[in-house]
């Protein structure tokens, strides 16, 4: 057992993050298994929940010796799949790595992100509220429990939620006509129709076929670098891959982009260049669990693998 009083850097934060500050040689997983089986105290008092401390509380961490022991340069040196952005007590964003999956599959590798997240948190019910590409990095919203993830679904199909990426394509895209945005942005919106195959390509069209389903997106170009554009995209559908196919179509494909690049990607770089930058969070009912969201809106600036 270690303890520790709570200084004024450590005050207002989670218990965790303040023990990992103190103790940097433990994992955070370990921590929050000594939370779960109520092996944290503060005060005295044991605790189950990673609550917020302050100033001179006392903090007992229960863990055997030989963990506060080891070393700091003895942990293994793994790359994060991801890093938190916000954490309630029903729902976690984390910025995801680029080449990591959301979840296990075909093809994915040992490591994908929700497996991780539920280890780290030691919780076997936290669930993905929706998904990007393995090699698409950025946010990603994660529910803690069954009412929190069919609430966040509530959201998502009824548009409360805006999701916003971030790319750079070849070229400058000029299609589309301008739509004002909810957030008073103007974009350029572009439509057109997505075949789906069941061997899981993708393939558009400019006039609707069988089987098509309709894909809009919204854009608008931030720089340019010479022939490199870096734009702003937001989906008004959903669809498989639908930005990267979209924007190959144009004749902008996505820098990186091996697949609807057709060779024509440019750069070489390790990942294609996307991100999941934005979620943009409208006005919640009352009744829905995630109403502490209403109206919040979380960005990342993407660290892209080119340098402009």
């Amino acid at each position: 057992m270690r303890s520790f009083t709570v200084d004024r850097n450590k005050n207002g934060k989670h218990v965790v993050k303040a023990a990992s500050e103190q103790f940097p040689m433990l994992r955070t997983a370990d921590l929050y298994r000594a939370l779960k089986r109520k092996d944290i105290r503060v005060d005295g008092k044991k605790i189950n929940a990673d609550i917020k401390v302050t100033e001179g509380q006392e903090v007992q961490v229960w863990l055997p010796d030989e963990l506060f022991e080891a070393e700091v340069m003895d942990k293994p040196s793994k790359i994060p799949s991801y890093a938190k952005v916000y954490e309630s007590d029903r729902i976690l964003i984390v910025n995801k790595r680029q080449g990591v999956a959301v979840h296990s599959g075909k093809n994915t590798g040992d490591t994908n992100l929700i497996d991780e997240v539920r280890r780290d948190l030691c919780n076997k019910e936290a669930d993905l509220c929706h998904r990007i590409d393995m090699n698409t990095g950025g946010l990603v919203m994660i529910a803690k429990d069954k009412e929190a993830l069919e609430d966040a679904i509530k959201l998502f199909r009824s548009d409360v939620i805006v999701k916003r990426y971030r790319a750079l394509v070849l070229g400058t895209p000029d299609e589309g006509e301008p739509v004002i945005c909810r957030d008073d942005s103007v974009m350029k919106e572009v439509s057109c129709y997505l075949e789906k195959t069941k061997g899981g390509e993708v393939y558009i069209h400019d006039v609707k076929q069988d089987g098509d389903l309709t894909a809009i997106s919204r854009y608008r170009v931030l720089n340019t670098y010479g022939d490199i554009s870096d734009i702003e995209v937001e989906l008004v559908t959903g669809r498989t891959h639908q930005i990267r196919a979209q924007f190959a179509h144009m004749g902008h494909p996505v820098v990186g982009d091996g697949l609807y690049g057709r060779g024509r990607e440019g750069v070489k770089v390790k990942y294609q260049q996307l991100f999941a930058s934005s979620l943009i969070f409208g006005k919640i009912p009352s009744d829905n669990c995630l109403k502490e969201l209403s109206g919040r809106r979380f960005t990342l600036n993407p660290e892209f693998g080119v340098t402009l």
